[in-house]
């Protein structure tokens, strides 16, 4: 019985060994390749990459400036010693030419005229008296009724009273044109701006009663360097923005022809829209607004404005490589239309940049390219 047993047990012995054998044959294999697997690198995003494309992109100049009144006109008394008796304008009205502004009393002015036409009454009176009175000594002249002295003298009696006529008739135009001068009428159409007058003042001539802006025009007053006005000429169109972010288009009117010695900038003179110096009108005069010069456009080469990431103060895209590692390079922005920047250097127009997840990585990391519209749906997360 011992001697049958005994096969058995080496053959089981047998088995056993080579079983373990096996298993200490495959287990440094499974254990190389998770060793394998664990070393290989993971990406550190999904992204997406493009190329930087030309566009043709406007060429604008930036300035800053005033707004101020085209032309101002200043209304002032020409009456001496009247009283004021009524206003009827006040700041930011809209008047028109001739346009009664203020009155002022009229009542000596009344009884002054009255005085020169008695006056010219008389005078003409007086000169009808001496013209008949001439005409009898001339007609009497050959008879020797008259000696030649009295003829002479009904002659000038009679140019005397002549000219006390006309002499009348001048203090009498200067009557009516004081009384003229009672009704302040406005000298052109446009927008009070200022306004001294008070009912029941007594102004000299020459006192200043209202200010307008004339034909409630505006201008923007900008202020450009020196280096730029070869760029500038008279019609070049301006977008010029409010206080408030409200946008007009205007025109440049003429160039200063001096510069500052001191700024070395010069004035440049955009007329506003007439609306723009309405009453409700966004632009008032003496206001401070920023604007832009449109020179026409020029070719660029832009990128996408998510490609462009901002540290530290400066500009940088990150490159895609041959082996799926990006590098950070340096760039310069430019203009921008839309969502695409001008970059001005440091790519080429065959360099791959990174797009979605570009605020993301850092330099070095390796990345996982998808198409754009797939990028949409994966959510930039760094693997961890």
């Amino acid at each position: 019985m011992k001697t049958k047993l005994k096969p058995l047990a080496y053959l089981l012995a047998a088995a056993f060994a080579l079983a373990a054998a096996g298993i200490a044959a495959y287990a440094p294999a499974t254990q190389a390749a998770d060793d394998k697997k664990a070393e290989a690198p993971k990406a550190a995003l999904t992204v997406t990459t493009t190329k930087p494309s030309n566009a043709s992109l406007p060429i604008k100049l930036a300035a800053n400036g005033n707004v101020a009144a085209w032309q101002e006109a200043s209304v002032s008394s020409e009456s001496n010693g009247l009283r004021l008796t009524e206003v009827r304008v006040n700041v930011g009205d809209v008047v028109k030419a001739g346009e009664v502004l203020a009155v002022f009393s009229a009542d000596t002015v009344n009884a002054d005229l009255a005085q020169a036409q008695a006056a010219l009454h008389e005078a003409e009176a007086n000169a009808a008296d001496a013209a008949a009175n001439a005409a009898r000594a001339r007609t009497l002249q050959n008879s020797g009724a008259l000696s030649a002295q009295q003829i002479s003298q009904y002659n000038t009696a009679e140019q005397t009273a002549n000219a006390r006529i006309a002499s009348a008739k001048a203090a009498l135009a200067s009557q009516q044109l004081r009384l003229k001068y009672t009704r302040v009428v406005a000298p052109d159409s446009g927008v009070i701006s200022a306004r001294s007058a008070t009912v029941g003042a007594v102004s000299n001539a020459g006192t200043e009663l209202f200010r307008m802006i004339r034909q409630g025009r505006l201008e923007w007053r900008a202020e450009v360097v020196a280096a730029d006005l070869r760029n500038l000429k008279p019609g070049v169109s301006a977008t010029v923005k409010a206080a408030n972010g409200s946008e007009v288009i205007g025109k440049v009117r003429m160039i200063a022809p001096t510069v500052d010695p001191q700024t070395r900038s010069a004035l440049v003179y955009v007329d506003l829209p007439l609306n723009a110096g309405s009453k409700d009108a966004p632009f008032k005069a003496g206001m401070f607004a920023s604007g832009q010069f449109e020179l026409g456009a020029s070719s660029a080469m832009t990128v996408p404005q998510q490609a462009i990431v901002v540290r530290d103060g400066f500009s940088f895209v990150f490159r895609l490589n041959a082996d799926k590692h990006v590098s950070q390079i340096k760039v310069q922005p430019g203009r921008r239309l839309g969502d695409r920047i001008e970059v001005l250097g440091g790519l080429t127009p065959d360099t791959q940049i990174v797009v979605r997840g570009a605020g993301f990585l850092n330099d070095g990391d390796l990345v996982h390219i998808v198409a754009d519209n797939l990028a949409s749906a994966a959510a930039p997360a760094r693997a961890k």
